[in-house]
């Protein structure tokens, strides 16, 4: 449903043109305060903010609800706080979630599928005045095929200069994040994949040692979704249960992203046979802000856990006690055979006399 977002490949293609990425704005889906996002290197200033119009003002971005083949209308406001001219380029982008859990958007010369498809501007670039600003208008235009449920992308500004240490170009860029929900069956839905326990042990015979818990968490459906999560591991029949401590909420994730997640639990006993227990709370948004939880899903898998020392314990003792038994039989055995001996002597030379 929603376009790809290479992750590792589109942060490699910023790394090599030394693009400097401007924050656009924090990832949330609840309003803070609306200032306009900014850039300011030198006598070079500027900021961009929403449009006041018939869809509001004040807005610290851009969310939108329209069926498939829908279209509307909306504007960018760029501010120039410089002493000088500035030209800018304008474009549409796609969004991604980043490794570190922000949302970026993808370089101009990365092809949008989504969003940044959709949103057409006025113009290409823009030139601002000194203390001057502009609005370039733009359009939204949805495909009677667009697949219902959440996109992310966004309108950037972006100046690229030459960095005077090494002669580089470097793009600062400087945008608004557009959210877009498009009518149709919502179906919010996370998994979790790749669930594995870690467990370190202990050399103590009798005492407890730490996990890890490793897994993924997978944006299955066709909504942003935020993942509340609980861990916890326990011994066979669920005895022995240990809890991880307080996790973090994972950021929201868009249709298609995945977070990977690892969690250390500590004081579990090797009890042979562990039980690791992922559950997850989808954390749903809706349209007028609202946070919503879902319900849960409870994945489990199983791990060995082989308590060495203990073992050799017991297999030590056991042949300490073998050994006594085996010690005992063997003397059990010996003294009838000594008496005998003893005996022996005596009842030959009985023998001897009465023969002579």
């Amino acid at each position: 449903m929603h376009p790809p977002r290479p992750r590792t490949t589109t942060a490699g293609r910023v790394l090599a043109q030394a693009t400097v990425v401007v924050l656009l704005v924090a990832f949330s889906f609840l309003a803070v305060e609306a200032t306009p996002a900014a850039a300011a290197d030198g006598d070079v200033s500027w900021a961009v903010r929403t449009a006041s119009n018939n869809l509001g003002s004040g807005r610290q971005n851009y969310t939108y609800t329209l069926n498939p083949g829908g279209q509307l209308k909306d504007g960018l406001v760029v501010i120039n706080h410089g002493a000088t001219p500035l030209n800018l380029a304008v474009y549409a982008a796609d969004g991604f979630t980043t490794e570190s859990g922000r949302l970026d958007l993808v370089t101009e010369d990365t092809k949008s599928t989504g969003i940044g498809a959709w949103v057409h501007l006025d113009r290409p670039d823009v030139t601002v005045g000194p203390g001057k600003s502009v609005e370039v208008p733009f359009k939204l235009t949805l495909p009677d095929n667009a697949a219902p449920g959440d996109y992310l992308g966004g309108v950037v500004t972006s100046l690229t200069q030459a960095n005077q240490a090494d002669g580089k170009n470097v793009a600062r860029r400087v945008g608004i994040r557009i959210r877009l929900r498009v009518g149709g069956e919502l179906k919010p839905s996370l998994s979790v994949e790749d669930l594995q326990v870690h467990y370190s042990g202990t050399h103590n015979p009798i005492g407890k040692g730490d996990a890890t818990v490793t897994y993924t968490i997978h944006n299955t459906g066709n909504a942003i979704l935020t993942a509340r999560q609980a861990v916890s591991i326990a011994g066979p029949f669920r005895r022995l249960k240990v809890r991880a401590g307080q996790i973090d909420d994972s950021p929201p994730l868009l249709p298609g992203d995945t977070w990977k997640v690892s969690v250390p639990v500590q004081g579990v006993a090797p009890a042979l046979k562990l039980t690791g227990t992922v559950t997850l709370v989808p954390l749903f948004t809706d349209a007028s802000g609202s946070v919503a939880p879902l319900a849960a899903v409870e994945t489990t898998t199983h791990a060995w856990t082989i308590p060495w020392v203990l073992l050799l314990l017991l297999a030590v003792l056991c042949g300490l006690v073998v050994g006594t038994i085996l010690a005992s039989r063997r003397r059990r055995q010996a003294k009838p055979r000594e008496n005998a001996r003893l005996l022996k002597p005596a009842g030959h030379s009985l023998r001897e006399q009465e023969t002579r």
